[in-house]
């Protein structure tokens, strides 16, 4: 059988070796890092070397780094209207983009009624206008209550970057928070927790090579308490996060971190492949469709629909032949449905059912490109010959 190759890293990004020789280190550890005798001790100074590899990557202050049990969970954490005004957390809303990733568009422990969605641009960007009239709005009403906006800093099915910038000045104007879902772009764009103007990022370990099951939410500048704690009773985490911490699945996120930190140099690369495959698939259904393409996007993902395909078709195909992608966000139970980002982009229905998401990583290379325009042009020509014949 041939190697198959993979083109999800959007989903999960394989584990470097690095990755994997952290966590058999920290595997062959035996102490609970809250005990005070040696083997705590140990397992202790791991949890701490990792986590200030992963502040550097957003460039945050190693005490301002939690550790949860994964993105879900810190996106859940951030979003509390306790973390905005614990006097009068009823009267907190919080607003974010129809485009955020489903994590956020469930709210947290903000109640449905408190959720305010913004809408997106046709490039997948949030509508930075609406956004800061309905901040005024709410403001004009109810300037004492506060909210909260959550924004993401890339896509994770387009890979179109939010203006996380702009939006930090319009909600430092008018005395909010900003929670900034930073998941699929780290390591792959420079992120800088202080830059950015976020008080509040969340990481997952799994998209950067580490293992499932660990994450991060890092408070940045005028985040002057720490969230209120979603998990509690053992007191860990700075009291942030209660529970054990996941000493080797720690272990392995600040390896990865080290590793995607050092290959950014790497992106412009993943970049010319990206728009290769692009240009090719274009040359080929001068009918395709690539979303986000007239935007910043991030370097390794590509979007895109022929009218007529159907997404599911696509992939499964694509898997038969030994390749692996995606059809919109990987986090729906593996279910391919009508992507709500796409919905949000105001996609027509016949292409917004037969986008795919092509995402490329560290070890993807020309031949690998190869072998998905040979499969993918494969499943076009049969489709194209049922077209005319119909």
């Amino acid at each position: 059988m041939n190697a198959r190759v993979y083109l999800d890293y959007n989903a999960t990004a394989p584990a470097r070796s690095e990755v994997r020789e952290a966590v058999h280190a920290a595997l062959r550890l035996r102490g609970n890092p809250s005990s005070v005798h040696e083997e705590g001790r140990r397992a202790r100074a791991l949890v701490e070397l990792s986590r200030g590899k992963v502040a550097a990557l957003v460039g945050a202050d190693p005490k301002n780094v939690i550790f949860t049990g994964g993105g879900t969970e810190a996106n859940v954490t951030a979003l509390s209207p306790l973390n905005v005004n614990p006097d009068a957390p009823g009267d907190v809303v919080c607003f974010m983009s129809e485009i955020e990733h489903p994590s956020v568009l469930a709210g947290g422990r903000f109640e449905a009624r408190a959720i305010r969605l913004i809408g997106a641009t046709s490039d997948g960007l949030i509508d930075a206008a609406a956004l800061e009239r309905a901040i005024a709005a709410h403001c004009a009403k109810s300037a004492e209550a506060g909210f909260m906006v959550s924004l993401m800093r890339a896509n994770n099915e387009t890979g179109a970057l939010q203006p996380v910038r702009k939006i930090g000045q319009i909600v430092r104007e008018y005395g909010g928070i900003l929670h900034c879902d930073a998941i699929q772009a780290a390591g792959k764009i420079a992120l800088d927790i202080n830059e950015l103007g976020a008080h509040m990022l969340s990481l997952s370990g799994h998209k950067i090579g580490a293992p499932q099951g660990v994450g991060a939410l890092i408070l940045g500048p005028g985040m002057a308490t720490l969230p209120a704690p979603l998990l509690t009773g053992g007191g860990q985490e700075f009291r942030a996060r209660s529970g054990t911490e996941n000493v080797a699945g720690i272990a392995g996120f600040g390896a990865a971190a080290e590793c995607v930190a050092n290959g950014l140099g790497a992106m412009a690369a993943l970049a010319s492949l990206r728009d290769r495959l692009e240009a090719d698939i274009s040359a080929r259904a001068p009918d395709a469709v690539f979303f986000a393409k007239n935007t910043a996007r991030l370097p390794n993902t590509a979007n895109f629909a022929v009218p007529g395909m159907k997404a599911e078709t696509i992939v499964i195909a694509l898997d038969l032949a030994g390749v692996a992608v995606s059809a919109g966000s990987s986090c729906s139970s593996g279910k391919v449905e009508r992507s709500h980002v796409l919905v949000a982009m105001q996609a027509r229905e016949d292409v917004a059912r037969g986008a795919i998401r092509v995402s490329l990583g560290w070890d993807t290379g020309e031949d690998e490109i190869d072998t998905f325009l040979a499969a993918w042009c494969g499943i076009y020509e049969a489709f194209e010959n049922r077209r005319r014949a119909a």
